[in-house]
């Protein structure tokens, strides 16, 4: 076996990261944005009023230009698998390459059909068509989603395949139980909800500042009631899906589940943490208490997880060092499973090479009881398969908190609205003014929940994240990441001023 550099698997993971959290800067405004252009056009063409026409040419040139930086992003995040990750794509190239080869053809494409209509075809099509492409733009921007959703879904859950002990990779056996896994659902409706929440807020932002300056006050008070209106439903619709996600992933992850809440011994009645300050000196296995200081909401985390207030929830220490009286097995038996299939697959290989048949026979049918647990033969120590708590724990909290306030901001804005005195509360358009930056927060701490909560496997119990990377030098992968940071850099400063300059010039020059 080839000795894994670590400091390039280091290096491999902070440019993967930077590329993911600088490419969603981008996505969730794209799929939020999209239907809201969608709906000011539909009751343009419904109403006949002009104003709504200028409204959505407005809101739709800031949407394009999110749209060709978010693109740009999003190519270098997928070029990565193939230069960075090279072993982890060759080993499931074969199912994970699927949805995001259907998002290629299928939805990137509708969408790029019906953008330049979109864009360009104000007086050349008619209205009714024109707004069937707005439509589809939007519709095709979330199809994107989805595969990706369920790409990244399956490597939390992997499901509808088989390990192919020849040629060492998984293999697709069941595409559509790929596509509906419920942690694949579970990403698509909460992602896509939470961007809905992020585009409603950045028409939010840039109306209330045209409210606090006297300008454009029709255009911005029409575009908030239309925007507070779906970012209400959306909030409402992604606490309901934020639940679900979290049920599931008692189920499919349950040590990010412990992570993310700080939970170390398993709870019956156990109560979900509403605000807290962990240990930093805690670590599973020890004596410490978890938290500093913590206010809980008794028993709703047995609920959440198990849909029983008086269920059982396992912590981490269950989870890694096992509970009989659970029946949960831990990573510590899990791993001698794991080393004993590694093993098995070595011979297997090395007997059907030598073509001893009745050896490798014996070795596939031992590796086939313990093949489940093949990535866990790859740990080297149980501690291993911990999560960073920390970061996970407090990302989480912090989404939650803000996804609270959004509520308050969404359901304020609509009331004053309804009143027809939004331009005179200036204590709520500055907290306006800054939503859509709280709305980028929450959306990327989400992910970060999704990612780190998961670690350190790159598929989930399958292969560490270590064992999918690419063999390369360190220093290659590290010359890049800085040329990446300048360049997003450079990117997210050219989106900022071109924007702003948009913003300045105001509807009426569209």
């Amino acid at each position: 076996m080839n000795v894994i550099d670590l400091s390039m698997v280091n290096w491999a993971k902070a440019q993967f990261a930077l590329t993911a959290m600088y490419h969603w800067i981008f996505v969730p405004l794209t799929l939020g944005l999209s239907f809201l252009c969608a709906f000011y056009e539909t009751l343009y063409v419904r109403t006949g009023n002009e104003e709504w026409k200028r409204i959505t040419k407005f809101w739709m040139t800031l949407f394009g230009i999110n749209f060709a930086i978010g693109v740009a992003t999003g190519i270098i995040l997928e070029f990565q698998f193939g230069t960075n990750w090279s072993n982890y794509s060759w080993m499931v190239g074969d199912i994970f390459g699927a949805p995001l080869a259907i998002e290629g053809i299928v939805a990137f494409f509708l969408e790029a059909t019906f953008f330049a209509v979109m864009f360009f075809g104000w007086d050349r099509v008619s209205e009714r068509f024109h707004l069937f492409s707005t439509w589809m733009v939007a519709i095709g921007s979330n199809l994107s989603a989805l595969w990706i959703l369920v790409a990244n879904g399956w490597m939390q859950f992997p499901v509808g395949m088989a390990f192919n002990p020849d040629t060492a990779r998984y293999e697709m056996q069941n595409f559509f139980e790929v596509l509906f896994s419920p942690v694949a659902i579970a990403k698509f409706t909460h992602t896509t909800s939470t961007s809905f929440i992020v585009g409603a807020l950045f028409v939010i932002t840039i109306s209330s500042w045209f409210l606090l300056k006297g300008r454009h006050q029709e255009m911005a008070k029409k575009s908030i009631l239309v925007a507070t209106i779906f970012g209400l439903l959306a909030t409402c619709y992604a606490g309901l899906t934020g639940d679900e996600s979290a049920h599931v992933n008692a189920y499919t992850q349950p040590m990010k589940l412990a992570a993310y809440e700080g939970l170390y011994d398993g709870e019956v009645n156990a109560g979900l943490v509403a605000i807290g300050l962990l240990n930093h000196d805690k670590v599973a296995g020890d004596d410490q208490k978890a938290f500093k200081f913590e206010i809980k909401i008794p028993y709703l985390l047995s609920f959440m997880a198990n849909r029983e207030f008086n269920s059982f929830v396992p912590g981490i220490n269950d989870l890694v060092y096992g509970n009989e009286k659970e029946n949960i097995m831990g990573v510590v038996a899990k791993m001698e499973l794991g080393k004993l299939a590694v093993d098995d697959l070595s011979l297997y290989k090395s007997a059907m090479k030598s073509g001893d048949a009745v050896t490798a026979e014996e070795a596939l049918k031992r590796f086939n009881v313990n093949g489940q647990y093949l990535g866990y033969g790859f740990l080297n120590k149980p501690e291993d398969s911990v999560p960073p708590v920390e970061t996970t724990f407090y990302s989480f909290h912090i989404m939650v908190m803000l996804a609270g306030f959004f509520l308050f901001i969404f359901a304020a804005f609509l009331y004053y609205s309804y009143k027809e005195v939004l331009e005179e509360k200036k204590w709520l358009l500055r907290f306006g003014v800054s939503s859509f930056f709280l709305g980028l927060i929450a959306s990327e701490t989400g992910w970060i929940v999704a990612e780190v909560g998961r670690q350190p496997w790159i598929i989930q119990d399958m292969m560490p994240v270590h064992m999918g990377a690419t063999n390369i030098a360190a220093g290659n992968v590290k010359t890049t990441f800085f040329m990446f940071m300048i360049l997003f850099t450079v990117l997210i400063l050219a989106e900022v001023k071109i924007m702003l300059k948009q913003i300045k010039i105001g509807p009426e020059e569209v």
